[in-house]
């Protein structure tokens, strides 16, 4: 029997002291969220924050753990502006990610022209592991690679840091 890839909340709940999130598209694929985006484009409503049982899942959590221990869980979006409307809903719905202990910046597309950076977004735990994510064009998951690659980790590790040097923190941010 093959054993199947572990998940991001296997990954970060096995981090040590940090957890970095690069993500560059301007549309992902819903399917998990569907319906809670369609409410939200219609009505510019989102998460009831005061229910936290309705959206504090395992990923929240786990973060939420890195972040007890001592770890730093970072995520920087390099964003279209004027944003889609995913990316927008992806803005409000952010104040979970934050309330869990995530840190969070926003990149302008426009202002990231000078940073190579890979051809995929990115998880990178430890500054060891690296789990790429791949999309379709519609921009739904496929296949994640995961590697230990060190010229690999090193250029999403630079990449990263570079855009979260210039990007601007979440509670700054506006579009």
């Amino acid at each position: 029997m093959t054993q199947s890839a572990p998940t991001i909340v296997d990954l970060i709940n096995a981090c040590e002291r940090s957890a970095v999130h690069l993500e560059m598209r301007d549309v992902y694929g819903v399917d998990e969220e569907a319906e809670e985006f369609e409410v939200w484009k219609r009505t510019g409503e989102g998460t009831d924050w005061d229910d936290r049982d309705s959206w504090w899942l395992p990923f929240y959590q786990a973060v939420s753990d890195v972040a007890t221990r001592g770890g730093t869980v970072r995520r920087a979006r390099i964003v279209s502006v004027p944003a889609t409307d995913y990316i927008l809903f992806e803005y409000a719905e952010t104040r979970g990610n934050l309330i869990a202990g995530e840190q969070v910046r926003w990149l302008p597309r426009r202002n990231a022209t000078d940073i190579a950076l890979p051809g995929n977004d990115f998880w990178l735990f430890d500054n060891r592991t690296l789990y790429v994510n791949h999309f379709s064009g519609d921009g739904h998951p496929t296949e994640p690679e995961i590697t230990e690659a060190p010229d690999v980790v090193k250029l999403c590790s630079s990449a990263f840091e570079a855009v979260w040097e210039r990007a601007v923190p979440h509670a700054e941010f506006s579009f």
